[in-house]
């Protein structure tokens, strides 16, 4: 079973800056992806970024300029250091993770990732 672990979500200012850390303790497979999606109440979730094995990732185009994805030494903790927080930027972050490479996980599709964290509320007022 793999257990992915968020933290680092808050309160913040517009404008303010957050970093979350998504840890999976345990995770060893040598290809994957591993991403970051985000609910807002009402609202489909949506992918913000994707880092692979290879340390490759891929943005949504919305969020690229404000948003970076980047994992540990060990890969085994991925974070998502966020700028410029708007409001529209409230929401719960989930990390998701699976044991392979796919075109539609680097495009951020949801439904390629089988390992899902529990969320962390980020508010920005």
């Amino acid at each position: 079973h793999v257990q992915l672990v968020e933290s680092g979500g808050g309160s913040v200012q517009a404008g303010g800056s957050l970093r979350l850390s998504c840890a999976a303790p345990g995770y060893r497979y040598d290809t994957y992806c591993m991403g970051w999606f985000r609910q807002a109440p009402g609202k489909a979730r949506e992918g913000i970024a994707v880092i692979d094995s290879d340390g490759d990732t891929a943005y949504a185009e919305s969020m690229k300029d404000r948003f970076t994805i980047s994992q540990g030494n060990g890969k085994n903790v991925v974070y998502l250091q966020m700028s410029g927080l708007k409001s529209e930027d409230t929401a719960t972050y989930y990390c998701a993770a699976n044991d392979y490479w796919s075109d539609d996980a680097m495009r951020g599709d949801e439904f390629e990732y089988k390992y899902w964290g529990q969320g962390t509320q980020v508010t920005v007022s």
